[in-house]
């Protein structure tokens, strides 16, 4: 077996893992990378591989890092299966669409304000692009092993976000196991990954592979910066991905509601495909903890903001608000007009629920820049800035050991991808030295032949 690691190698994003296997070609995860420019402009280099040897795509979950290069794949001419869980399935349904959307409208507002260096500025990809992805989709039930080529698949539960998996390859001679992102055992909203059981070769993600979360964090944080920003009279505002980060928040603040531990401000929900998200949250009530009594406090508990005229008044409020808008970096969305809206007021807070992958307006922000520049403007930070790592879907190094541990035997080898190089080398030491097991940290665009598969 050849594997090739074509993307979220010496970086967080832009997942993309290509298998060879007796004539059988298949990728694993297909995502866009994000952040930092120079790993932003990877994504208008050609696809690093022949797509028409191409037999499948697996998608580990529906977040854009890993899903949101298909509509290029298809573009460039693939029309095999798309294999992923239902919820990943129909939560794709809104992300891919929605980030070929944005992409137009960035490419417009760039050549309306002249803001690029192209002329004419062009998107990525379109919407349309994006909704010719999802005719190749192919929901595949938590599992059940299916046959792709000389392989088999089967996707097991992780946790992170609804309908996320990691992905087991099978061979005659053994397995291969792609973790995905891994959720945390302790989720407030996700069940708890499923145990490994075997795996010759892991692939670990190790995004938290450097740090743990505070164990004591029941939402005090929240819950802190929401009473503290309406005592002077300011705004909270969110930035959250529209897929489980918002609908994690919508739910913590329904409990701090509930147990009066935070002033009763309303709360709204600027985000159209978090919308559409609760319901399907609601719809696959067996993947995450929630009563039919808990979604209904979190899709109650904010007020919805579907239009774009009903976004653009929440930036005329004039008393203390919360308003959650996607997306959860700061790099595109409805948060935009927000922040460039609300930043300089120093009454207002901005609370970051969650990884911020370096390069990103997030980043900058919780790093303490003072200026942040939307739509070629730059503008003054002077609310609060909040970083609520806590709240991260990601599990930590602790638990990602923890993870592995459910092996029922010693793997040949792991491969540590999906960090940033200090969290993926410290992941590195730690399998190392307490699990006493051969590891290493592939580079972009490596290839390795796995002896035995």
């Amino acid at each position: 077996m050849k594997l090739s690691f074509l993307g979220a190698a010496g970086c967080v994003t832009g997942s993309k893992y290509l298998v060879e296997h007796q004539g059988t070609t298949v990728l694993v995860d297909c995502g866009l990378f994000q952040g930092y420019k120079n790993l932003r402009l990877l994504n208008w280099d050609p696809l690093p591989f022949d797509v028409s040897r191409l037999d499948a795509v697996v998608l580990t979950h529906a977040h854009l890092d890993h899903s949101g290069a298909l509509p290029l794949l298809i573009r460039n001419g693939f029309r095999g299966a798309i294999y992923a869980t239902p919820a990943t399935a129909e939560l794709c349904g809104l992300l891919l669409p929605d980030s070929g959307h944005l992409q137009e409208d960035d490419a417009r507002f760039a050549n309306r304000h002249k803001t690029s260096k192209h002329s004419p500025a062009l998107p990525l990809y379109t919407e349309d692009d994006a909704r010719k992805a999802l005719r190749y989709f192919k929901p595949l039930e938590l599992d059940h092993q299916i046959s792709v080529g000389s392989l088999k698949l089967r996707l097991r539960m992780v946790g992170h976000i609804l309908g996320a998996s990691s992905a087991e390859l099978t061979t005659d001679q053994g397995s291969v196991l792609f973790s995905g992102d891994i959720g945390r055992p302790d989720d407030l909203v996700m069940k708890p990954p499923a145990p490994i059981e075997y795996a010759d070769y892991l692939m670990v993600e190790s995004t938290y592979g450097d740090r743990l979360h505070d164990p004591n964090d029941d939402g005090r944080v929240l819950a802190d910066v929401i009473t503290r920003t309406a005592a002077r009279g300011g705004m909270v505002l969110v930035p959250a991905f529209a897929v489980g980060r918002a609908q994690n928040l919508l739910y913590e603040i329904h409990l701090l509601k509930k147990a009066g531990r935070i002033p009763d401000l309303p709360v709204f929900l600027d985000s159209p495909m978090a919308i559409d998200s609760l319901h399907i949250y609601t719809k696959h009530r067996k993947e995450h903890r929630l009563s039919d009594e808990d979604c209904k406090g979190m899709s109650t508990v904010s007020k919805i903001c579907r239009t774009v005229d009903e976004s653009r008044a929440l930036d005329q409020l004039n008393y203390p608000a919360i308003i959650i808008s996607a997306s959860g970096m700061a790099t595109g969305g409805r948060i935009l007009h927000h922040l460039r809206m609300m930043s300089s007021d120093h009454r207002n807070s901005v609370v970051f629920a969650g990884y911020q992958a370096g390069g990103t307006r997030g980043a900058k922000m919780v790093a303490g820049d003072k200026t942040v520049r939307i739509f070629g403007e730059d503008i003054a930070v002077n609310a609060e800035v909040v970083s609520l790592p806590s709240m991260s879907a990601h599990a930590d190094a602790g638990q990602l050991i923890a993870w592995m541990k459910t092996l029922k035997k010693k793997p040949k080898h792991v491969f540590v991808t999906h960090g940033e190089p200090e969290s993926a080398d410290a992941l590195r030491l730690r399998i190392s030295r307490e699990l006493g097991w051969d590891v290493s940290v592939p580079l972009l665009g490596q290839r390795v032949e796995i002896e035995g598969l």
